[in-house]
Parts: structure tokens; C-alpha cells; sequence
């Protein structure tokens, strides 16, 4: 007795040369093209850096204990997805809307901490018109507070969506797994900028 062919996990009917679903490719190569984006972004800023003529200058500005918080907070967020997924996939919803909502406070949360920073930084001086440093940093920096917005719109999108009658099961959960990759990508991005302008622009021997 023939046997129907078992469907792809997450309840996908796509039957694909990978085992992935079109959409989840699709995902894959626009983060691949983002990648590409901020790593333009991130040279442009290494490539200018130490080239401004006037200041302030990075170690005059930059608050590093204050951007650990907020880089905390942002892997904390990642911690509160993968919950927030596993949840899902166990058919919990109501642990799924909690970690989902936490990780969505969470990136807020760190919105603002980069207003505060931002604002913090125009009291000193610095703006996208000061100098190569302002121009170049505020343009990276910026583009990745767009993409954190846009990852919690989404993520809240989804929450109001788990309300509706079957907006939220496990057979759904490809919904979330495209907003995790989404948000794992903004955070790992997110280390790669502490790390080289924000470490290496104040501690140069670092």
C-alpha cells in the first residue's frame, strides 16, 4: 500500500530541490544581500576612520558601559525568540505570545536606548554634518535601528495575529521562523558593530 508523501516540517505542501520552502529562500538571500549592505556600510566607516578633521571623535562621544546595556538587552531579545519558537513548536501558545511580546519590549527597549545615545551625541556636537565620523556613523548605525523597527513591527504583527482564531499553531510556525531568522541576523550584525566601532574606536590596542 502506496504511502502519501509526508509533508515538509512546519506544515509546508512546497516540494523544493532544497527541502525549504521558496519563501524561506527567499529570506535567506535578502539577508545574504543585507549582509552585504552593512558590510559595504561597515568598511565605508573603517575606511574613513581617523580622517576627520574637527571633532568630537569617537572616544569623546562613545559611552561603552551605556552601549553594553542596550547590546545586552538586544541578545537578551534573541534568547526570548528561540523561547518564544520552542513554544510554538510544543503548541503553547500562551508561552509563545509572552516571549514573543518580551522579545518585542526587549528591541524597543533598545530603540531607545540608541534615541538616548543619538540625542546624547548631538549635545556633544556630533551629527551626520560634523565630520566623516558623524557622517559615517549615524548612516550604519541608523540603517540598523530601521531594521530593528521593522523586525518589532513584524514581531507585534504577529502577536496580534496569534488573537485570531488560528492565527497561531504549530503547524504555522514557519510565520515565526522567517521573523527569527530576520532577528537573529539584526542581533549578530548589531555584535559586529559593537564590537569594531564601538570596542575598537574607543580601545585602539583592543
Amino acid at each position: 500500500m502506496a504511502h502519501a508523501p509526508s509533508m515538509p516540517h512546519g506544515g509546508e505542501h512546497e516540494a523544493t530541490s532544497t527541502g525549504l520552502s521558496h519563501r524561506k529562500l527567499l529570506m535567506w538571500a535578502f539577508l545574504g544581500s543585507d549582509c552585504m549592505f552593512f558590510g559595504a556600510l561597515i568598511a565605508t566607516y573603517l575606511v574613513y576612520q581617523g580622517k576627520s578633521l574637527v571633532g568630537p571623535f569617537p572616544e569623546d562621544v562613545f559611552s561603552i558601559p551605556v552601549t553594553s546595556v542596550s547590546t545586552f538587552v538586544l541578545l537578551m531579545s534573541s534568547m526570548s525568540m528561540v523561547l518564544s519558537y520552542a513554544a510554538l513548536t510544543r503548541g503553547n501558545i500562551k508561552a509563545y505570545r509572552i516571549w514573543l511580546a518580551s522579545t518585542a519590549i526587549l528591541g524597543a527597549t533598545f530603540l531607545a536606548f540608541q534615541v538616548f545615545e543619538f540625542r546624547d551625541f548631538v549635545q556633544h556636537g556630533l551629527t551626520p554634518r560634523t565630520n566623516l565620523f558623524g557622517t559615517t556613523f549615524f548612516t550604519l548605525t541608523g540603517f540598523h535601528g530601521a531594521h530593528v523597527t521593522l523586525g518589532v513591527i513584524w514581531l507585534l504583527s504577529l502577536l496580534f495575529h496569534s488573537f485570531r482564531k488560528g492565527g497561531a499553531s504549530p503547524e504555522k510556525e514557519l510565520e515565526l521562523d522567517l521573523a527569527a531568522l530576520y532577528w537573529h541576523f539584526v542581533d549578530v550584525v548589531w555584535i559586529v558593530i559593537f564590537t569594531v566601532i564601538y570596542l575598537f574606536g574607543v580601545f585602539e590596542g583592543f
